[in-house]
């Protein structure tokens, strides 16, 4: 009836992912939870989803750094009233974000989970 059953928890890998010349992958295939201390300005792409009929979701901790860094994120993310957030500027400072596509990704629904977490 293709119904998975857990009768206990579930423990899923973190992924750490860096960037390297202001840009990051957050791929599908490497996880579904994401860490990401910023040391520069970045351009996130996100890859890999399931395809149209499937659901990929993510999660995604962002950890500020000392001096206030920026994301530029994908064009296929829809936030709420078509505003990205304001990410937190305190050093240390954590962002918790959701994402989640049922088209493959053409558009990947971000919603925020919590800021100034730390």
């Amino acid at each position: 009836n293709n119904v998975v059953t857990f009768s206990g928890g579930i423990t899923e890998d973190s992924v750490t992912i860096a960037s390297s010349s202001n840009a990051a992958t957050l791929n599908m295939r490497d996880g579904t939870n994401f860490v990401h201390d910023l040391t520069e300005n970045v351009t996130y792409t996100f890859s890999n989803p399931a395809s149209t009929g499937n659901v990929s979701a993510f999660t995604l901790k962002v950890i500020q750094n000392a001096s206030a860094k920026a994301i530029t994120w994908p064009s296929s993310v829809d936030w709420p009233a078509a505003t990205a957030p304001t990410l937190t500027a305190t050093n240390d400072g954590v962002d918790l974000f959701t994402f989640i596509t049922h088209d493959g990704g053409t558009t990947w629904y971000g919603l925020v989970v919590g800021q100034a977490l730390a």
